[in-house]
């Protein structure tokens, strides 16, 4: 299969590129090409600005794939030029979204299932707020998903919707376990939220590309939207229980109400986990219809958290900017 990446490839990119060359599939990659990415030489390389549908359409008129993996589309318009550009042209086209669709549906239930998607809208937090861009990150995605579901109706645009919650791994370029596994093994502290947060039902990135490489492969979904989520869910103390489990640590440990953290700018960089804009996903609908069933926290998590412990890369930005202040803090309550 000739298969057309669009967006970066750094992390879930970079993995799923990897693995579809490895079944044997040609890979094209479109992105503004800034991040020199580190695969091999046999990957056609397309550059252009995502937001600018006059360089997709330089970049892509004319070519022809047997599928499409869009993982950077973040507004209704970058994905009406995708379509534009690719109706026709290609045979199945995969959309990731996001469970931040639901968070932004007005008493959507939790788990949320497919068919709670449909419904009023929350109004918009207050304009400077951390909680905004999370917002707008909603309601930005679901204009893409009404985009492809006006395109199924009108002339059978050959997309899937992937619903996608919080994904981990060693390459995430916002290292937010990494963040907690620098915090424990510095000796803390570990400045997190009184409240308890959502459960968490996240993904390793390595279920995600496999999802989207049987995704692609049998044709999968096509003309509808799909959770990706395991069936089992983590309170936020088990998490951090198994963070210093794992590496054998025993930070301090600083609850404070989430207000507090957010007045000093701290929250949710110091525990992004703790996140009130954390979905939790029902992943019911792609087990049973696609048998797409990502592996539990348990059979994943650890090891990742022993892994991180080895990365050599630079500290996140959270980390890097704003652990003295973390540090300030708690001591001023001491």
């Amino acid at each position: 299969m000739d298969i057309l990446l669009i967006g970066g490839t750094r992390f879930v990119g970079h993995h799923l590129a990897e693995t579809l060359l490895e079944r044997g599939h040609a890979v094209t990659t479109f992105n503004r090409g800034r991040t020199p990415d580190e695969l091999p030489a046999n990957v056609e390389r397309l550059h252009g600005d995502r937001t600018d549908p006059a360089a997709l359409h330089r970049a892509l008129g004319g070519k022809d794939f047997d599928a499409a993996v869009d993982t950077i589309a973040m507004r209704g318009t970058d994905t009406a030029a995708a379509v534009q550009v690719l109706d026709g042209r290609v045979g199945h086209y995969v959309h990731f979204s996001t469970g931040q669709v639901y968070l932004v549906r007005d008493g959507c239930p939790t788990p949320a299932r497919e068919d709670d998607y449909a419904g009023p809208l929350v109004p918009a937090p207050p304009g400077g707020s951390w909680e905004e861009p999370e917002w707008r990150y909603g309601m930005d995605k679901r204009e893409c998903e009404d985009r492809l579901e006006e395109a199924w109706a009108s002339s059978g645009f050959p997309a899937t919707r992937l619903r996608l919650p919080m994904i981990h791994g060693t390459r995430d370029p916002r290292g937010r376990v990494r963040g907690y596994v620098l915090r424990a093994l510095d000796g803390g502290p570990l400045l997190v939220p009184v409240e308890p947060g959502p459960p968490i039902r996240h993904v390793h990135q390595a279920d995600v590309v496999a999802a989207v490489a049987r995704i692609v492969e049998e044709g999968l979904g096509i003309g509808a939207a799909f959770n990706l989520a395991p069936a089992g869910s983590w309170r936020f103390e088990r998490f951090l229980d198994v963070v210093c489990e794992e590496l054998d640590a025993e930070p301090e440990i600083v609850r404070m109400a989430r207000t507090e953290l957010e007045r000093a700018r701290l929250f949710p960089a110091c525990s992004p986990l703790s996140s009130p804009w954390m979905s939790l996903l029902d992943g019911g609908r792609a087990h049973a219809e696609l048998g797409l069933a990502p592996r539990e926290l348990e059979d994943w998590l650890p090891g990742l958290i022993r892994r991180l412990r080895e990365v050599e890369a630079p500290p996140p930005a959270s980390y890097a900017t704003q652990r003295e202040d973390e540090r300030e803090l708690a001591t001023s309550l001491a």
